[in-house]
């Protein structure tokens, strides 16, 4: 498998077209994968905003407060509330805001970053990655590039561990995940419960190419790799009746 970051892209402006400017940079080839960070997704799709855009509610104001108590850091209460207004749900409250995005995504804050976001104060994940993917996918078809699977990407934290790794958020083309229960192991013994997340590894591996800070590039090829003759999924959230984390935090919250 090889990676190669999509060099020279230029900053991102609400309404650039990624699959013409990515389609002019990059070396593509039938069956290749490009990973492209949500960042440039998201400002391609006037996902900006500032603060004072979201009027003050009375619940955004209570959280900030409460985890400044907690934490000794103040937080501003129009955050909260951009947290609030990208999430379905809230699954943390304190010390960190941990929310399902429309989408499906938990993490910290709803996926917002204050971070590259010139001229205005936040940048909001893509309301729907997927439909991201696709559409980059066909505007790469229509560059003359067909068959090119996308994922959108992030970065995020991990329960238990230090640091953050590349996650999918979005994709198209590919299946989210390949199925190897059935399948038999070194020993001969069948697999029962072995569901490979596809699009989050090549994220991952992705990310160890697009680096991190001013010097990293948000767009690379995945070239070399094939999903194979597995049965594929596009399942990758969990449903609730599904996730036991989840559960466990809806009962800890209700009885604590």
């Amino acid at each position: 498998m090889e990676l190669e970051p999509v060099a020279d892209l230029p900053e991102i402006r609400p309404g650039d077209d990624l699959a013409a400017l990515i389609a002019d940079r990059a070396s593509l080839e039938e069956g290749d994968v490009l990973t492209v960070a949500s960042t440039i997704v998201s400002k391609a799709e006037g996902r900006t905003a500032d603060l004072e855009d979201y009027p003050l509610s009375g619940r955004a104001k209570e959280l900030a407060d409460r985890i400044g108590e907690l934490t000794g850091e103040s937080k501003d209460p129009r955050f909260a509330q951009a947290v609030l207004e990208e999430s379905t749900e809230l699954l943390i409250e304190c010390p960190f805001l941990l929310t399902e995005t429309r989408f499906g995504h938990i993490c910290v804050n709803a996926g917002i970053d204050r971070s590259n976001v010139p001229d205005h104060d936040i940048l909001l994940l893509p309301s729907n990655p997927t439909e991201s993917a696709e559409r980059i996918r066909s505007g790469l078809a229509a560059e003359g590039f067909e068959d090119i699977a996308v994922i959108v990407t992030d970065t995020c934290g991990r329960p238990f561990r230090h640091g953050q790794r590349g996650v999918a958020l979005g994709w198209a083309g590919i299946p989210a995940s390949r199925d190897w229960r059935g399948e038999r192991d070194r020993d001969g013994r069948e697999l029962g419960v072995t569901v490979q997340s596809v699009v989050d590894e090549l994220a991952a591996a992705a990310n160890l190419v697009t680096g991190e800070g001013a010097g990293g590039t948000p767009a690379v090829v995945v070239r070399d790799w094939s999903f194979g003759d597995l049965e594929g999924s596009d399942e990758l959230f969990r449903s609730v009746e599904d996730d036991l984390v989840r559960q466990a935090l809806r009962e800890w919250e209700f009885t604590g």
